[in-house]
């Protein structure tokens, strides 16, 4: 699905094999793939301009996702502003036909559901995924990707089907090859 490794990092230094997450606000790194997003912490400050700049930059070939997008039920706007951030999101991701990369904390059951009724055609994916093994199976059974970072839960990562396992670093400082392999370890205990 995407042509590197790092499906998600907030490290503009790693240039080679990663998508950087930037902000509306950011400018393109030359060289370096994107994904573009206004993050659901700070759906309570967004501007027409924002959403404007958001638009633009998904037109942008560098630019290969959108998000980080998605709903936090302990940070950020109320829950009514990041859905309709989130549908902004979704409609670009439809429209430009990229993947949509979802930050998804306690609100998993409410994403699911969106899902449900906007029937997209482009993969969402979830980011840092932490999460049980049950949980990662029902997002499963609702087509999404799921992508695992430094920290995850073990036997999670036993249970996600090559096809839907996604990796990345995000705030980590491992390199990404660190991170797969530690990944992959958990995988072969059980496979």
């Amino acid at each position: 699905m995407f042509p590197v490794p790092d499906i998600h990092t907030h490290d503009r230094s790693r240039i080679d094999n990663a998508i950087i997450n930037i902000s509306p606000d950011e400018n393109i790194i030359a060289g370096a793939y994107h994904s573009v997003g206004i993050h659901p912490w700070n759906s309570k400050t967004v501007s027409p301009s924002t959403i404007e700049r958001l638009a633009l930059l998904c037109r942008h070939p560098q630019v290969i996702a959108i998000g980080e997008t998605g709903l936090d039920a302990l940070k950020g706007g109320d829950i009514d502003q990041q859905i309709d951030l989130m549908n902004i999101h979704i409609s670009l991701s439809e429209t430009h036909r990229l993947p949509l990369i979802i930050h998804a904390v306690k609100t998993i059951d409410k994403i699911i559901r969106i899902k449900k009724e906007k029937h997209p055609t482009m993969p969402w994916i979830i980011h840092g995924f932490r999460g049980k093994p049950e949980m990662a199976k029902q997002l499963l059974d609702h087509g999404f990707f799921i992508s695992l970072g430094e920290k995850f839960n073990h036997n999670t990562a036993a249970i996600i089907p090559d096809e839907r396992l996604l990796t990345e670093s995000d705030e980590s400082k491992l390199p990404i090859a660190e991170i797969i392999e530690n990944i992959n370890k958990y995988r072969r205990l059980t496979h």
